[in-house]
């Protein structure tokens, strides 16, 4: 019976910036990163929903960058992470999905108190809103199209 060596299934060093469901991290960073911006330089006027976008954007933007450092590192080699890789971006596509929803939804209810009270810090912020919004999504589809290639990479395993 043959069986693949645990060493070939993830890539290490700066094998990561050529192989297809890694080449992800960076634009991971770039996105979330301006999401979490973005929200921040906001006026909160509904907490709730907004500290979830927050917590999902800072929580997938640590984890990704520890992901992103053991993969650099070639701490990645046991033959559990291809199936941790699967699950963890399974996880940030499903948090990443909820919180553009919600944010999507926040940015909907304050276009209509716009029309009621329009002043230019209203507007600032309902424009930094639908960025936040945009770069939610995009961040949520890179997320997913690194989730279905790394379970492609774990079933070829």
């Amino acid at each position: 019976m043959a069986s693949t060596t645990s060493g070939d299934v993830l890539p290490t060093g700066g094998r990561i910036f050529t192989s297809i469901p890694d080449v992800f991290f960076i634009p991971e960073f770039v996105f979330g990163g301006l999401v979490w911006i973005l929200v921040a330089s906001t006026f909160v006027s509904p907490a709730n929903p907004l500290g979830w976008v927050m917590f999902v954007s800072v929580f997938c933007f640590v984890v990704t960058t520890v992901w992103f450092f053991i993969f650099l590192c070639g701490a990645n080699q046991s033959s559990v992470w291809p199936s941790l890789d699967v699950a963890y971006h399974f996880v940030a596509v499903v948090f990443y999905l909820s919180a553009s929803v919600a944010l999507a939804y926040i940015t909907l209810v304050q276009d209509q108190l716009l029309v009621i009270v329009t002043t230019f810090e209203n507007l600032k912020f309902y424009r930094l809103d639908i960025a936040a919004v945009v770069m939610s999504y995009v961040a949520t589809l890179l997320y997913f199209l690194h989730a279905i290639f790394s379970a492609i990479r774990w079933k070829r395993s």
